[in-house]
């Protein structure tokens, strides 16, 4: 279909009733005005910087003559992420199979703590009820290879521990 004369094809370039923003000039410089904006600023900016340096307000700033951390590192785009489980100390996001993996390499050191037998039954009986859980679900990630707890072996290692 051939295009007609009357139907503007595209956005007009430099019109009357449209003035292109960036082409406007400055009558003292014929630079453009943006660009002079621009310039203008960035001088402002480092006037306002080399007044605070004067003031001594850079002076003592936290980290100063040291090292930025992780400057030459590669790239990871996780890295905000793991700056904020870092900083706010965030736990027990893990998947099950390494929660659980996790909990296991240092179950006997919890259990040490305990003062009651009873406790440390419940513990371990919890403990190989999450492991069996774990197992059944299909919840994708890495596998649960944990295995469970002989609770009265453990208990006697507890207490074996405990007389120690």
């Amino acid at each position: 279909m051939p295009e007609s004369d009357d139907r503007p094809t595209g956005r007009p370039e430099h019109s009357a009733e449209r003035p292109d923003r960036g082409s406007a000039r400055d009558a003292r410089t014929n630079r453009s005005a943006a660009a002079a904006r621009i310039q203008h600023q960035t001088s402002w900016v480092d006037q306002q910087i080399r007044v605070a340096m004067a003031k001594g307000e850079f002076d003592n700033l936290p980290g100063a003559g040291k090292p930025i951390k992780d400057l030459g590192s590669s790239h990871d785009p996780d890295w905000w992420l793991k700056k904020l489980i870092e900083r706010e100390q965030i736990t027990g996001v893990l998947p099950p199979a390494l929660a659980l993996r996790k909990e296991d390499a240092e179950l006997e050191a919890s259990l040490d703590k305990e003062w009651s037998e009873r406790v440390v039954r419940d513990r371990l009986e919890d403990f190989n009820r999450r492991v069996i859980e774990a197992r059944r679900q299909l919840l994708g990630g890495p596998p649960v290879i944990t295995r469970t707890r002989d609770v009265d072996a453990e208990v006697a290692a507890w207490r074996r521990r405990r007389t120690r």
